[in-house]
């Protein structure tokens, strides 16, 4: 494709998806803002390793999940995470992790409860969980086999239960 590709037109089409991407992974609206920045810059430099453009939007999310965990790195923010402010009072969450993802006013407590696990498995949960993407798509940006996305899916929900749960002062018992 190399030459041909037009990056304003893919801007267009998945600067959104990048964006919201950047957004869950960070936590962070001006980070999101830079991430997309610089994934979108990364494309223009790399344009020629896009073979497909079918294969674009894989390709920028790619992109934009290694572009947001370097930022991450730079920022040392798994070192410095933001204290929860105000404990979590509904007990009958423990049961149903959806009907807790609903609820609006404990967004602050997910985005503080993702931003203590692994980045892979934050960016299984952003892809597969929130941005609902399907398990081979989700494979294919991640760059893995999809098994792996489905135990690592798996792994990621039983840690940000446990995380939650602490968060909230509730032992959620042993997890990977």
């Amino acid at each position: 494709m190399g030459e041909g590709l037009d990056i304003e037109s893919l801007y267009r089409e998945f600067h959104k998806d990048v964006y919201h991407f950047s957004f869950y992974f960070s936590s962070n609206k001006q980070d999101a803002e830079d991430i997309t920045q610089e994934t979108f810059i990364k494309a223009i430099r790399n344009q020629h390793t896009l073979r497909d453009q079918a294969r674009a939007k894989y390709w920028l999310l790619s992109i934009a999940r290694h572009t947001a965990i370097d930022h991450l790195r730079k920022k040392k923010l798994r070192s410095t995470f933001p204290a929860l402010i105000e404990k979590i009072s509904s007990q009958d969450r423990k049961d149903s992790l959806d009907a807790y993802l609903l609820e609006k006013e404990h967004w602050q407590d997910i985005q503080d409860a993702l931003l203590k696990i692994k980045p892979h498995y934050r960016g299984v949960l952003i892809l597969r969980g929130i941005q609902e993407m399907t398990i081979k798509e989700t494979a294919e940006i991640l760059t893995c086999s999809e098994l792996k996305v489905r135990v690592d899916f798996h792994r990621a929900v039983k840690v940000l239960k446990k995380e939650l749960g602490r968060l909230e002062g509730v032992d959620q018992g042993e997890t990977d």
